[in-house]
């Protein structure tokens, strides 16, 4: 099966791994310890909105959480929350566990943890439940023109 997000990376002529697993579980450490990556090379993406109703993308590595208090700050906002489930899918057009910003429905902002953008290979979801992507972080932060920012919780 092609997912939007893959289409998105061919049509730029962008090479890639797909990883398929069968999602017997959801969550970026159970993705990882299947494949066999480490968690920190397997980008959560997890949508939030703003104390305005914008929506974003904030992509962080399997290994980490992300500090609303540092995300708010990084996009200029008074706060931020996660979004509700309903929302993340609404406005991706994924459904959670497959929710990724490549090929998203609506583009959102991206924000991506620095730590995370400094790594040579990255692997994120492609846009549906037990499909990943890997490719070279300056492939995807090409791809997705983020805004890098330290939004880890410490």
């Amino acid at each position: 099966m092609t997912t939007r997000g893959i289409e998105q990376l061919k049509a730029a002529g962008v090479h890639y791994r797909r990883l398929d697993y069968a999602p017997r579980e959801t969550g970026v450490r159970y993705a990882a310890s299947v494949l066999g990556l480490a968690p920190r090379t397997v980008l959560k993406s997890l949508v939030f909105v703003t104390e305005g109703g914008e929506f974003l993308f904030a992509l962080m590595a399997g290994d980490g959480n992300v500090s609303t208090r540092k995300l708010a700050r990084a996009t200029c906002s008074k706060r931020v929350a996660p979004a509700s489930p309903h929302d993340a899918e609404r406005v991706t057009g994924y459904r959670i566990g497959g929710i990724s910003p490549l090929g998203a429905k609506r583009p959102l902002p991206v924000v991506l943890d620095a730590r995370a953008a400094a790594l040579p290979r990255l692997a994120i979801n492609a846009g549906n439940r037990g499909t990943l992507v890997q490719l070279r972080g300056v492939d995807l932060i090409e791809q997705l023109r983020p805004l890098i920012a330290d939004i880890r919780v410490e």
